[in-house]
């Protein structure tokens, strides 16, 4: 398909630059299949699920993997974005041109790398040196990897250090935050149990590449960042079990949904994960694990809002989107919400 096809206008002002506050009074766009859509806010979820219901977030945790240093006289930034080994990392490289194999870039507090051959993402691998875990590097000379359309606005502070994290946030790697549960507070998330919604995590660490544009003309040419995801069997057989009860299985997140996707098999039948994906959906897609989909409102001609698309229809989601704008709702990573169900 073209990818112009899943362009739209988008004014700045729609752009969140801060979360809401607190997190569960964020504006909620309820999309049930063809019906009418619905103005909410988060908050009101319990009321808008069923007991049975499962919402699956995923647990990762954003690490601070942006880092600014020198290679020589040239200004190098680097964003990790893929753990290769104990001390070793796929990175996007800002001034990439001025770096060589070989070449060790100082990325200051006593941080350097060096930097390795060209990978197939288009990134460069960086073999930190000394003997200190990567992570206690990090937090030394590391900053959190907000969106950039954040960062081209404002400098990162101190508030992104929680603002940037779920509460379900446990398991160090991503350098994105799975932002659709940057909405859940545990007043929230009690409320839910309350009405017999149940809850399971799984981990998918999201990388960089989720910020890169789609470059090809056709979505036939673009090749998907590759990301790493772990889904256990217990959380499988908990998750069939629900819906084979008759519960539906709504993915909080893009990330949490293609992770799913990716675990199940033509079956219908989730299984144990524990690989990497690169799985690219697009209109045509026959959904297997998710029934439905809470997430924030993404780019145009992005791969997220070709998911989406894929999920309730290109036409219908530039409805929902045209309706967004005019609404106010605020978009991308700080922003609201929606609850997209296919079914109603």
């Amino acid at each position: 398909m073209r990818v112009d096809l899943f362009d739209f206008d988008l004014p700045a002002e729609n752009i969140a630059l801060r979360p809401a506050n607190p997190r569960d009074s964020a504006r909620l766009l309820l999309v049930p299949g063809d019906r009418a859509m619905e103005d909410r806010i988060v908050r009101d979820l319990p009321s808008l699920l069923r007991a049975g219901d499962v919402l699956v977030f995923n647990d990762t945790r954003v690490i601070p993997a942006q880092l600014e240093g020198m290679r020589g006289e040239a200004r190098i930034g680097a964003t990790l974005h893929k753990r290769l080994g104990l001390r070793q990392w796929q990175a996007f490289l800002r001034n990439a041109k001025r770096v060589r194999d070989g070449d060790r870039i100082d990325f200051g507090a006593g941080v350097t790398a060096i930097a390795g051959p060209r990978d197939e993402d288009g990134g460069v691998t960086l073999d930190f040196e000394g003997e200190e875990p990567v992570e206690i590097l990090l937090e030394r000379a590391g900053r959190m990897p907000l969106p950039p359309y954040i960062a081209s606005k404002r400098a990162t502070d101190e508030r992104d250090l929680s603002d940037y994290q779920t509460m379900f946030a446990r398991e160090d790697g991503a350098v994105a935050a799975p932002t659709a549960a940057l909405h859940f507070t545990p007043d929230l998330t009690a409320a839910l149990a309350q009405t017999g919604v149940l809850t399971e995590t799984l981990t998918l660490h999201v990388g960089a590449g989720t910020f890169l544009p789609v470059k090809a003309d056709d979505t036939d040419d673009h090749r998907m960042h590759a990301e790493w995801g772990r889904i256990d069997q217990d959380t499988a057989d908990r998750l069939n079990a629900a819906r084979a009860a008759g519960g539906r299985i709504i993915a909080v997140g893009t990330t949490s949904l293609r992770l799913l996707e990716s675990a199940t098999g033509e079956d219908g039948v989730i299984r144990p994960f524990a690989d990497e994906t690169r799985i690219f959906i697009t209109p045509g897609y026959r959904f297997r694990a998710i029934d439905g989909l809470m997430t924030n409102f993404h780019l145009p001609k992005s791969t997220l809002f070709m998911l989406v698309s894929a999920l309730m229809g290109r036409d219908r989601m530039q409805q929902v989107y045209a309706h967004a704008i005019a609404a106010g709702y605020r978009f991308y990573s700080y922003g609201d919400s929606s609850l997209l169900l296919p079914q109603g």
